[in-house]
C-alpha cells in the first residue's frame, strides 16, 4: 500500500549531534545539535493502551514517525516536531509491502539523546 501524500502531513526536523572540536586557532568548539534534514512525516502518538503496555515493558516510546523510505536516519539523531524533542529509539522499520516505500521509527520524548 503506497504512502499517500496526505498521510505525511507533519513537518519535522531531524537533528544530529556534533561533538565539539577545535578551530584552526586551537580554540574549543562546543558540541551541539545541528539540522540534518527537514522532511514530511506522519507522527502518531501512542494510544493510552499502547502507552500502558510500553510502560509495563519499561519502554519509553511515546510516538511513532513514518517517513518515505530512508536509510540515512539513525538512533543517534533526534526529531523536533511542534517544539517537542523526541529521541529516535529504534532503527528504521521498513514497510511490509516492498520494504522500500516508507520507514517507521519509534520515538521517546523528554530525553536528551547523546548516543552518537
Amino acid at each position: 500500500m503506497p504512502v499517500r501524500a496526505g498521510q505525511l502531513r507533519h513537518r519535522v526536523t531531524i537533528e544530529e549531534y556534533v561533538k565539539g572540536g577545535r578551530d584552526e586557532d586551537g580554540h574549543s568548539l562546543p558540541s551541539q545539535w545541528i539540522e540534518f534534514a527537514t522532511l514530511w512525516a506522519r507522527i502518531t502518538p501512542l494510544s493510552s493502551k499502547d502507552l500502558m503496555r510500553a510502560q509495563s515493558e519499561q519502554s519509553e516510546v511515546t510516538a511513532r514517525m513514518m517517513v518515505r523510505y530512508n536509510t540515512d536516519i539513525d538512533t543517534t539523531m533526534r526529531v523536533i516536531w511542534k517544539g517537542r524533542v523526541y529521541a529516535i529509539d529504534s532503527d528504521g522499520l521498513d514497510d511490509n509491502e516492498d520494504g522500500m516505500t516508507y520507514t517507521t521509527f519509534n520515538l521517546s520524548s523528554g530525553i536528551e539523546n547523546h548516543r552518537g
